[in-house]
């Protein structure tokens, strides 16, 4: 039985496609359109599911939406009325894209596949809630979903228990955590849905001494994690801007205009807004796991991406193991939505748990070989063998390498598909990646990527494989200054040799010739870009960088040996700011 489960028309649309239960492709469409965050319809990412499963749209038995459209406008027809006449520039610009296209979403679907089999619609929060549960691989567990908003909800909890999945209580719109930290985001002077995870990293260069005032004068918390607003302080609701003027003036600073100084004053409210976010998680994950019994814990929605937040879930809430799924945010919803049908629709057993996110594209050497050949770029090709002991001499030689191997991740992680990889023992290479390759601010922190094995020899904390955890650097190694964040954390990959053989195998390799089986891992883009997803995409970021080497499939490009090259000659490029 094939299930094709879609996201789209918010943000991060995607698609994914189930066979008899288990995903065997998932694509988020930015990767095809190289437009970040694409929210438009993914016919690129269809068609790539479709061709893994090696049928067409008219072999699928069920086609479903991550969430229901009518709801949604509900919410919003509802707000604006009772908004009104405030909201007006909001209204001119929703109502005329609701009355044209998503409010006509069965047809406008069925248009754009081609497609008049089984259409059916899940609702946004169970979508995260099933993408985390049903792939989580717990038998019994608790559920907490956290974002924005969806139709109404801003955040569900919950429970699974083996095929059932139950959600018992939600947090409603306008309140919500994930449109107070966005609007936070807004204020730092990075783009709200895109920027969450700077104020993130820049929370550690802080102090949180407003959290008391945002508790005070913006949001009001209690012990089970639910909140409110107070909306005097937030426009979302009734216009194009996430706050009022007074929101600016309870912190002394007007809002930072985007690429101006960062200072003082923007890290505490930056420290401040994570402070208050790491309570309000740990309060709702505590809640959900002492009402319905069930210690282990499963999360979804865009702030389960709060990696620093999840380690205080896993520290102090009681949770007896965590699961976030890798694509937590709206893209999740196509994976969410398609397993909600077959768990809870259909009935059908749980044979499928989150194994890996490898679900994209991959490229043989044959057709990378032709590329090189076409460009007339000069390569070694090599074994696989040669290949890892070439990017170790690399890496030693402090070399920058893009890592190009195999199917391309599922998820807003590169996770050692589509990596730039470096040595973290190198204090230079966190400044001189981020502004000479990445295009990004400096005090960005990169990730470590470590064999699973030796994670307890480098690290306090959890091993998750999919970076959605912080831990601790150990004291007590040799120092890692270029993956250890101010505060002494790190956002950990735990390699395994089953989820990436031959990325462990070349983190394994470095760590024999160093001593340190840990490296730099960022994702293969530059700023404003999405992760690389073809050859071509691989190259064209290769020349717009200061990338010294690249590692694409067997072959072994260095900027030493092959031409310097117009990146356009590999198809469009925009390196703009996010």
């Amino acid at each position: 039985m094939y299930i094709l489960g879609i996201s789209a028309y918010y943000h991060d649309a995607a698609a994914v496609l189930l066979v008899d239960g288990i995903p065997v492709a998932g694509a988020h469409e930015e990767r095809f359109t190289r437009t970040k965050h694409d929210h438009g319809f993914p016919r690129h990412a269809v068609a790539y599911c479709l061709s893994v499963g090696g049928i067409t749209i008219d072999e699928v038995d069920h086609v479903v939406f991550y969430e229901k459209p009518f709801l949604k406008f509900e919410r919003l027809l509802t707000t604006i009325v009772a908004m009104a006449p405030t909201n007006f520039r909001q209204y001119l610009a929703a109502m005329p894209v609701w009355m044209r296209d998503k409010l006509w979403l069965p047809s406008l679907l069925r248009k754009e596949l081609g497609y008049d089999g089984s259409l059916l619609f899940s609702g946004h929060h169970r979508s995260h809630a099933a993408s985390a549960f049903f792939a989580s691989g717990f038998p019994n567990a608790s559920i907490l979903t956290m974002d924005g908003v969806g139709e109404w909800e801003t955040a569900t909890k919950g429970w699974g228990r083996g095929s059932e999945l139950v959600l018992t209580e939600a947090t409603h719109f306008p309140h919500s955590l994930g449109l107070l930290y966005s609007a936070f985001t807004g204020y730092l002077g990075f783009r709200v849905n895109s920027g969450e995870y700077k104020v993130m990293g820049l929370a550690p260069y802080g102090t949180p001494r407003f959290a008391d005032l945002i508790r005070r004068e913006l949001v009001e918390w209690y012990d089970d994690g639910s909140l409110r607003l107070n909306m005097r302080h937030f426009a979302f609701a009734s216009g194009l801007r996430m706050y009022h003027r007074s929101f600016e003036r309870l912190f002394g600073v007007p809002t930072r205009e985007p690429e101006s100084a960062l200072t003082q004053t923007h890290k505490d409210v930056a420290a401040s807004i994570q402070e208050v976010t790491n309570q309000i998680m740990v309060a709702a994950a505590r809640d959900v796991v002492r009402s319905t019994g069930l210690p282990d814990l499963c999360m979804a929605g865009g702030v389960a991406l709060n990696c620093v937040a999840n380690e205080k879930i896993v520290n102090e809430a009681g949770v007896r193991r965590l699961f976030v799924q890798p694509a937590a945010g709206d893209a999740g919803g196509a994976l969410g939505a398609a397993l909600d049908v077959w768990h809870t629709v259909l009935n059908q057993p749980r044979v499928w748990s989150q194994d890996g996110v490898a679900w994209g594209p991959e490229f043989g050497d044959e057709e990378i070989g032709r590329i090189l050949a076409e460009a007339e770029i000069p390569a070694k090709r090599l074994s696989e063998e040669g290949l890892v002991t070439t990017t170790v001499d690399a890496l030693t030689r402090q070399e920058v390498v893009g890592w190009f191997q195999g199917r391309m991740e599922w998820g807003p992680r590169a996770l050692g598909s589509r990596s730039i990889l470096a040595d973290p023992r190198n204090p230079d290479n966190q400044k001189r990646v981020n502004l000479k390759i990445k295009f990004r601010e400096s005090f960005r922190p990169f990730a470590p990527a470590v064999t699973e094995e030796a994670f307890d020899e480098w690290f306090d904390g959890v091993r998750d494989p999919y970076m959605l955890v912080t831990c601790r650097v150990r004291a007590d190694r040799t120092p890692l200054p270029s993956v250890t964040h101010v505060d002494g954390s790190a956002r950990t990959q735990a390699v395994s040799r089953r989820h990436a053989g031959l990325f462990h195998r070349l983190i394994a390799s470095f760590g024999d010739r160093t001593g340190v089986p840990v490296l730099i891992n960022t994702s293969f883009n530059v700023r404003g870009e999405p992760i690389v997803c073809s050859p071509r995409d691989a190259l064209r970021c290769f020349y717009a960088t200061n990338i010294d080497s690249l590692a694409l499939g067997k072959y072994f490009v260095t900027k030493a040996l092959a031409p310097a090259l117009d990146p356009g000659r590999f198809g469009a490029t925009t390196i703009q700011l996010d």
